[in-house]
C-alpha cells in the first residue's frame, strides 16, 4: 500500500491537467494520441456550439476526476482564426464555412447561405427596411 501510494504520487506529479494531442479517430467519441493513444473520449464544447474533431486535428485533452482518470477532448488547437478577434467576439468555422460575430453587431459569413434549404442571393434593397435590413 505504501509503495503504491508513492508510485501514484510520483506519477501524478509528472502528469498535467491538460495535454495537447492529435486525433486518431474523429467523431463525438474520439481517439487521441498524447503520451499514448486513448480511445472513446467524449468531446466537450462551449455552450451554443457543436463540434466533432476529424482524424489528424490537434486538440486539447483535459484530465479530471480522482487521479485524472476522466479524460475529455475540449476543442481544436489549430491556428485557424478570424482576423484579429476582439474580446467577446465569436468565430465558428469548419472546412469551408465560417461565421464571425463581431461586437459592433456585424456578422461575417463565409460560404454559401441557405435559407429554408434555398440558396440566398445578395439583396440590393438598401438598409432602410425593417430593422435596418
Amino acid at each position: 500500500m505504501w509503495l503504491s501510494q508513492k508510485l501514484r504520487a510520483a506519477r501524478t506529479a509528472e502528469e498535467t491537467a491538460a495535454d495537447l494531442g492529435v486525433t486518431t479517430i474523429g467523431g463525438d467519441r474520439a481517439g487521441v494520441y498524447t503520451r499514448g493513444e486513448v480511445r472513446d473520449l467524449p468531446v466537450c464544447t462551449p455552450g451554443g456550439m457543436l463540434w466533432q474533431p476529424k482524424s489528424g486535428d490537434q486538440v486539447v485533452v483535459l484530465k479530471g476526476g480522482p487521479g485524472g482518470e476522466e479524460v475529455f477532448v475540449l476543442g481544436t488547437h489549430k491556428e485557424q482564426r478570424a482576423a484579429a478577434l476582439e474580446d467577446g467576439e465569436v468565430y465558428l468555422f469548419s472546412e469551408r464555412a465560417s461565421i464571425c460575430l463581431r461586437n459592433n453587431g456585424t456578422i461575417e459569413l463565409t460560404g454559401q447561405l441557405l435559407i429554408n434549404g434555398e440558396a440566398s442571393a445578395p439583396c440590393d434593397c438598401g438598409t432602410s427596411g425593417p430593422g435596418g435590413l
